[in-house]
């Protein structure tokens, strides 16, 4: 899975197909915002895809798992 941070970053960070050219199959984009609410706990995964704050395209493109971040 790749995560988008635009302008900050984009990671593949989550196991899935592999891919090496143009979009990947499983594709999460938000705000700088948006990824500080969610790292934190302030917002969870639901209601920020709900909200459209993030766009989540495939089918593994989910990150509830992983947020909030946790040390």
């Amino acid at each position: 899975m790749e995560v988008r941070v635009p302008p900050f970053g984009v990671c593949q960070c989550v196991e899935g197909p592999r891919h090496t050219r143009g979009t990947p199959p499983n594709v999460v984009e938000m705000d700088p915002a948006t990824w500080l609410e969610l790292a934190t706990g302030l917002t969870d995964w639901e209601a920020a895809v709900g909200t459209g704050k993030v766009l989540a395209s495939g089918s593994r493109a989910n990150l509830s798992d992983w947020m909030p971040l946790r040390p």
